[in-house]
């Protein structure tokens, strides 16, 4: 699986942004398509999860009320809405894939950048 993320970029505090990651090389069905990000200097951390077959989606305590993901079957694509997003989320935002339940996220794109500032 390849995985191709998009839609960083620079957005005051309070803004809103989409990320999308979009899967090729098979379908993805099955699979648990995640996000994750990596601040400046800090370790890499979960942002949200999704179970491409059962829509069931999970989120860091810090993102809850105000980021969505979700996908579109069709276009095998997943997506991060992220609202009123504040400086502490500038980061490099990863999308991920698992197999499923049990197997970890060994499938990542090449991050994308977002920047909030004050």
């Amino acid at each position: 699986v390849q995985l191709q993320a998009s839609g960083g970029g620079s957005v005051q505090a309070g803004g809103s942004l989409r990320l999308s990651c979009s899967a090729s090389g098979r379908t993805v069905s099955g699979y648990i398509m995640g996000w994750f990000r990596q601040a400046p200097g800090k370790e890499r951390e979960y942002v949200a999860s999704i179970s491409w077959n059962d829509d069931r989606r999970y989120y860091a305590d810090f993102v809850k009320g105000r980021f969505a993901i979700s996908r579109d079957s069709a276009k095998n694509t997943v997506y991060l809405q992220m609202n009123s997003l504040k400086v502490d989320d500038t980061a490099v935002y990863f999308c991920a894939a698992s197999r499923g339940v049990g197997f970890p996220f060994d499938y990542w794109g090449q991050g994308t950048l977002v920047t909030v500032s004050s």
